[in-house]
């Protein structure tokens, strides 16, 4: 009698865990290098504007103050150089409102960080629940400068261990 054998063999597996299966990315290893590299740099701008961020909220809702630079006192009429005045009533007359610059800036900076996210995150494909955490990591204060770190290593071992995985052409 001839005994059945299953439709699909066993394969072993190439030490990702996952049996007979090719890693395979996105783009070749200079663009993924390349993406990491921007990734990186998006990630301690962006995590350092958001500590600054922070700072400036407690500022403006613990102790009502506003930082500027230049203008004019609105109590004394003595010119303004740099530092921190009330926020209501209105300390200084002109100048530059620099906590409000912050937050343009870290806001336009997220956006480039999230498309720093992206790139990355596509090149390596990635789960969806990656691209989350990367994404948290520009509104969590201290979160991106861990998951850079992670995220730095994991592409490094994988770029590593699949030297195959990033030929493209």
């Amino acid at each position: 009698m001839i005994e059945p054998q299953p439709a699909i063999q066993p394969q072993s597996t190439n030490g990702t865990g996952t049996a007979g299966k090719k890693r395979r990315f996105g783009g070749t290893e200079a663009q993924i290098r390349s993406a990491l590299k921007f990734y990186k740099v998006l990630a301690y701008l962006t995590g350092s504007m958001l500590l600054l961020l922070c700072a400036e909220l407690v500022a403006r809702y613990g102790f009502g103050q506003y930082l500027f630079a230049g203008g004019t006192d609105a109590i004394t009429g003595q010119p303004f150089g740099f530092g921190f005045a009330d926020a209501e009533p209105a300390g200084v007359i002109g100048g530059v409102n620099l906590s409000v610059t912050v937050l343009i800036v870290h806001g336009w900076m997220y956006v480039v960080y999230l498309i720093s996210n992206f790139r990355l995150w596509s090149l390596m494909r990635w789960p969806f629940s990656k691209l989350v955490v990367m994404a948290l990591g520009g509104v969590v204060p201290f979160l991106s400068f861990f998951v850079e770190k992670k995220f730095h290593a994991e592409v490094e071992a994988e770029l590593a261990a699949n030297p195959q995985a990033p030929q493209r052409y």
